[in-house]
């Protein structure tokens, strides 16, 4: 029987459904074995987002899915269950998220899933798909959330962390980028709402459409993240800072928090168009040609270009 590379394998998938397929899969019938298996399987998925509570006001999650940290539908909902554990909590006050892979915080959005993964998936109770669905309760959520990056935090990791509080990243380790329009299509996780009210109008544009990488250095100095620490101290301020809050009494953070919001948080109303935006844009034949470039090269593999997708966005011309 030929074999092929994982490489190779991944490539193989691409083309034959060119990313995102309409074609549906005939699934059989599901065993008695089966269904353990799937048991199975839920278990392993679930642990690929790890929530510890440290104390009942601090709760930590943790993104543990190597290779990469590729979130894609089933990461989306272990993420809202996470989240709504959170919202039915009277006694959490502050949540960190990190990421126990070296080198990445969340890469992107799985881009090798059919698209109906994603279409298919229930919209949330904002009555929206569930990524700005998320993105969306994230924001609004009554505890402080805080985001650690040490690795690359691209596409829906770095939306993630802009639907966040506040964004803490190592300043030799970290990287940042919405890197989408490079690969062809729209950012569809809400950089375009969130990122203005942040950076300002230019510097957003710069970001989003320039699609480059931004180290913690410079991602400091633009205002995409609070502070660009040393890698050294990065957990242990984030720790700190986010013991101190846990400490603080909850109705003044909560209201505190909430009049903060109404001075800076984009409308819902914002959010669901930039899904749309790139559903619709991710399926034009020019960006299939792109992603396909991109994944013949070792896009959704650990290598050069996840760990440089700048550059490699910048590569292809038409």
């Amino acid at each position: 029987m030929k074999t092929f590379s994982f490489r190779k394998r991944a490539v193989l998938l691409a083309t034959s459904v060119m990313l995102y397929s309409s074609t549906p899969v005939f699934v059989p019938p599901a065993t008695a074995t089966d269904r353990v298996k799937a048991q199975v399987v839920a278990v392993e998925e679930t642990a690929k987002i790890q929530l510890t509570r440290k104390s009942a006001a601090y709760w930590q999650v943790t993104f543990n899915n190597p290779p990469l940290n590729i979130i894609g539908p089933t990461e989306v909902r272990e993420l809202v269950k996470i989240l709504e554990q959170a919202e039915a909590d009277p006694n959490v006050k502050v949540i960190v998220f990190d990421s126990a892979v070296p080198g990445y915080f969340i890469a992107h959005y799985d881009l090798l899933k059919p698209l109906e993964a994603s279409t298919g998936m229930e919209p949330g109770p904002t009555g929206m798909h569930p990524v700005p669905d998320l993105m969306v309760r994230l924001s609004r959520l009554k505890a402080v959330t805080i985001i650690s990056i040490r690795g690359r935090a691209s596409g829906i990791g770095s939306e993630l962390a802009l639907a966040a509080d506040m964004r803490f990243a190592s300043r030799e380790n970290a990287v940042l980028s919405q890197f989408e329009v490079g690969a062809g299509f729209v950012p569809g996780g809400g950089p375009m709402a969130y990122l203005p009210r942040l950076v300002g109008r230019g510097r957003a544009l710069e970001i989003l459409i320039g699609a480059d990488d931004f180290n913690g250095e410079l991602a400091e100095r633009y205002g995409y993240v609070n502070r660009a620490l040393p890698d050294v101290e990065l957990d242990g301020f984030v720790d700190a800072l986010a013991s101190r809050i846990a400490s603080f009494d909850q109705h003044a953070i909560v209201e505190t928090k909430k009049l903060v919001d109404l001075a800076s948080m984009p409308p819902e109303d914002e959010m669901q168009p930039g899904w749309d935006a790139f559903i619709t844009s991710v399926q034009r034949p020019a960006a299939q040609v792109r992603v396909k470039a991109l994944v013949e090269q070792g896009l959704q593999q650990p290598g050069d270009v996840e760990k440089s997708l700048g550059a490699y966005t910048a590569k292809y011309r038409d």
